[in-house]
């Protein structure tokens, strides 16, 4: 009787250590499998994206630029002159027209007083 423990702990230590080297092999095959799988998925869509048609580039045209207040004829009255200017003045305070654009405008339209 003494010798069957020996064989016994020696048969199960065995098929513990069989049945751990038969899991690693099966999940190390499934992931080989799995790898393989991925690799021929990439290879099909690098192909199909080598012989795919470039997607069109599409521009918006350019904005048009703003356009500043027109200056004033030459043989413009002073009312006109006046109405202008003020004009200009809303144009400004709404922030449709910066100052710098006021300043130059102002002078176009006061330069022919």
């Amino acid at each position: 009787m003494l010798r069957r423990r020996p064989l016994l702990r020696a048969a199960a230590v065995g098929g513990v250590a069989y049945s751990a080297g038969h899991h690693m092999a099966t999940k190390s095959a499934q992931q080989q499998n799995t790898d393989a799988q991925q690799s021929a998925q990439i290879e099909d869509l690098q192909q199909q994206q080598a012989t795919a048609p470039a997607p069109p580039v599409y521009q918006q045209p350019a904005p048009p630029p703003p356009q500043a207040a027109a200056p004033a004829p030459s043989g413009a009255t002073t009312d006109d002159k006046l109405a202008q200017l003020k004009q200009l003045g809303e144009l400004r305070e709404s922030g449709v027209v910066i100052h710098a654009e006021f300043e130059a405008t102002k002078l176009k339209i006061l330069g022919s007083f």
